[in-house]
């Protein structure tokens, strides 16, 4: 564990030196558990924000998008449940007077088991080398399938617990697990109560007149209210999607983790409408669809895992999460929900429209059900960025640190470096940026030695370094540098772009999801 809290503590600071996460209002001692993105944070959430929507969006031809706004009529938020069951199950410990969501505490302590299975993995990989059969190990060996059975049959208790609203049985679990307070060390805990984590706020010029609001705690909603607008405007066939990207709302008590769990956060999800009765073969379509989208960035096919739900939401006939790998451990990233006519069935009940689709082959009106896909932006930006940060020991003794980002979403694709400060090179280097920029975000660096340079474009995720020097003045040709096999090549200038763009377009990295 402590290994995974250095190797996080990395990851922060890293973030904020190199100009891509910010504490919130640091110079007054920041707001907790909300953050700024800096200039190269900005970019990267920018690409991953574009990657997402031109998957979703542009390449489908029966999705649309939409941006509908964050304050809402409250009504809307009474249909959805979150009025009455938005809400955590949160603990006190009496001697640290810390607060807790209790699910966090118990998902936690299984997630020690997680670890634990990990480590016997590790230790058998290294006795059994090239023979070792992962699978069969994970299914035979008792120490590992007993540490399994634990973690779900906990799981699963809580799940119970949760659905029935038996708060008294989740706070025996944890007592029963002998969960102790991270901060105290503590076992000495309150009853669990629940917690309703929406913001309110005002409408209106009087505080006599004005009404009560609440900001958005997810986007769905506004694509739900919007499904006829949609419909009937862009003559929508069942089944057809709406996209849509933007900001939400959660009064999180125990927002930790930096930006994985935040008060204000960015959401991207889709909700494709179907005809009652398909729900179970567009969900398998979609959680496939999905997890090709995230392999297509290449971070890694062991980083990623689904998870189905044993304790579904009220609206919801099946539920899974993808799950990413991050420094501290397998959690949610994604969630694809079949959530059958909850949605514009409440919305029809409480508003007193009606919110049916005529399906003009079978001649019927119909309330269609919704497949969700959601996943948070910024827990996106975590996964790509931790997973990219690496340190690497060089032939030569020494390490260097790189961040290597998928090149289709660094926020700069390429540095450009006069070799000196003098003899007609930074002219020629500033040429090259100007031609470059209209096609690429690339940057002009002439501080320090040139190693140093290069170093720095490392740690900053830049692919590409491409340095001017005396030749470049005879032969209009450039040294062309690879951020992450080190390799350099002799280039003309004439043919950065298309080597640029081969590297970086968008086109080239999707296509990895045919």
């Amino acid at each position: 564990m402590a290994n995974q809290e250095d190797n996080f503590k990395k990851v922060i600071s890293h973030a904020k030196e190199y100009g891509y996460v910010f504490q919130s209002s640091e110079i007054y001692d920041g707001l907790s558990a909300i953050y700024d993105y800096g200039q190269n944070g900005a970019e990267l959430k920018k690409n991953i924000r574009e990657y997402w929507w031109k998957a979703m969006v542009q390449l489908n031809d029966n999705i649309v998008g939409l941006d509908s706004a964050i304050f809402m009529h409250p009504t809307i938020w009474k249909a959805s449940g979150h009025v009455d069951a938005f809400n955590d199950p949160l603990i006190d410990n009496k001697d640290s007077k810390k607060r807790y969501r209790a699910d966090v505490l118990i998902e936690d302590y299984v997630g020690k088991l997680d670890s634990k299975i990990e480590k016997e993995v590790k230790k058998a990989t290294k006795r059994f080398g090239e023979s070792f059969d992962k699978e069969q190990f994970l299914s035979t060996n008792q120490r590992v399938v007993d540490y399994k059975e634990q973690g779900d049959a906990i799981l699963k208790r809580m799940g119970k617990s949760l659905e029935k609203e038996d708060l008294a049985d989740i706070r025996a679990l944890i007592e029963e697990l002998d969960i102790a307070c991270p901060m105290s060390g503590s076992k000495n805990w309150t009853d669990v109560k629940q917690f309703n984590l929406m913001f309110g706020t005002k409408l209106g010029a009087s505080a006599e007149s004005a009404m009560d609001l609440y900001l958005r705690p997810e986007t769905a909603q506004g694509i739900f209210v919007n499904f006829l607008n949609v419909q009937k405007s862009g003559r929508m066939k069942i089944p057809f999607g709406i996209a849509q990207t933007g900001k939400a709302f959660r009064n999180e008590i125990v927002a930790r983790q930096f930006i994985f769990r935040m008060r204000e956060f960015e959401q991207m999800e889709m909700q494709f409408f179907i005809q009652p009765g398909t729900q179970k073969e567009w969900y398998d379509v979609w959680k496939e669809k999905r997890m090709k989208w995230h392999l297509s960035l290449g971070l890694g096919q062991d980083n990623y895992r689904f998870h189905d739900h044993d304790k579904l939401a009220h609206y919801a006939d099946a539920a899974a999460d993808i799950e990413f790998r991050f420094p501290f451990g397998f959690k949610e990233l994604e969630g694809i929900h079949s959530r059958t006519d909850f949605d514009l069935g409440s919305h029809e009940k409480f508003s007193g429209k009606k919110l049916q689709y005529f399906d003009h082959e079978t001649n019927k009106n119909y309330v269609p059900y919704v497949l969700e896909t959601s996943i948070g932006l910024d827990r996106m930006f975590l996964a790509v960025f931790s997973n990219s940060l690496q340190e690497e020991e060089l032939e030569n003794g020494t390490t260097r640190t790189v961040l290597k980002l998928p090149a289709v979403l660094a926020p700069n694709k390429a540095a450009i470096l006069p070799l000196l400060k003098k003899d007609g090179l930074p002219e020629v280097a500033h040429e090259i940026v100007d031609d470059l920029k209209w096609d690429f975000n690339v940057i002009y660096d002439e501080k320090d030695a040139v190693g140093r340079r290069y170093r720095r474009q490392d740690a900053n995720g830049t692919p590409f370094c491409i340095t001017v020097d005396h030749q470049t003045l005879e032969d209009k040709t450039v040294t062309i540098r690879h951020r992450d096999s080190m390799e350099q090549e002799r280039v003309a200038i004439a043919d950065l772009k298309e080597i640029i763009h081969e590297a970086v377009d968008m086109k080239s990295w999707l296509k990895k999801m045919d």
